[in-house]
């Protein structure tokens, strides 16, 4: 059985911040591409930063370059966003995605307030 299993969310003041994790199982970690998306009220869901399976390519949206850090330890099967200057449009939902050519996983989301 597939899971995806984020954490690490919650409520941060402008300028601080967090470390999500997303714990995955059931697949073949290292085959899969890995990114973090996020949806704020109102908004569709966009993508935050990826990462690939094996080589180290990374990718972020603009709105984070600088700020955001995408990473994975193949080892743990885990993925993590270490979020810094943290701004309260950086609110949102966040959630893990696990893809290759065939398949499409999604966690079920961790909350993030960015908030004084």
């Amino acid at each position: 059985q597939v899971q995806l299993v984020e954490s690490g969310g919650g409520l941060v003041q402008p300028g601080g911040s967090l470390r999500l994790s997303c714990a995955a199982s059931g697949f073949t970690f290292s085959f899969y591409a890995m990114s973090w998306y996020r949806q704020a009220p109102g908004k569709e869901r966009e993508l935050v930063a990826a990462i690939s399976g094996t080589i180290d390519i990374r990718n972020y949206a603009d709105s984070v370059k600088g700020r955001f850090t995408i990473s994975r330890d193949n080892a743990k099967n885990t993925v993590y966003l270490q979020m810094s200057s943290l701004k309260p449009e950086d609110t949102a939902v966040y959630y893990c995605n696990a893809k290759n050519g065939r398949y499409n996983y999604w966690g079920q989301g961790t909350q993030v307030t960015v908030s004084s």
